[in-house]
């Protein structure tokens, strides 16, 4: 009498055939995930900057201080800022006002997950201490 089934080293070799599919799939999901939460900083950004022209407009042509402002403001703008979603645990994205207070800048982390933005000059210009270009960001100056 044959029996019928596989042996061991029948499911062995399957269980490998997989295991190579699934690390191949691996980094390309990965870049994936970093896609979708560019898109996703994108749009919020673009948000959080109409947000700042609306506090703009209804506080005397203030920018401001930071980003908490735009939830105590009167009227309310928005109801709770978003995570940058490049930094690790619930961390707001960065916000940086010129010493003048006319420029602004709200940025990511972005895709390399390291801040390369620091601030923006009074002539409009970025404060970059690596590539901004890394970098998501809107501005109201120059972004140079």
């Amino acid at each position: 009498m044959q029996r019928k089934g596989f042996t061991l080293i029948e499911m062995m070799i399957v269980i490998v055939v997989i295991a190579i599919l699934v690390g191949m799939l691996l980094p390309s999901f990965r870049g994936t995930q970093d896609e979708a939460a560019e898109q996703r900083a994108r749009s919020e950004l673009r948000t959080l900057a109409t947000a700042v022209e609306s506090y703009f407009i209804h506080n005397s042509n203030t920018l401001p201080a930071n980003l908490t402002a735009l939830i105590t403001a009167s009227p309310r703008i928005v109801s709770v800022v978003p995570d940058d979603p490049f930094r690790s645990g619930s961390t707001d994205y960065s916000y940086a006002v010129d010493s003048n207070g006319v420029y602004y800048v709200l940025y990511s982390y972005g895709r390399d997950r390291a801040v390369d933005i620091s601030g923006i000059a009074t002539s409009g210009n970025l404060t970059v201490t690596g590539v901004a270009s890394e970098d998501i960001f809107v501005t109201n100056g120059t972004g140079s």
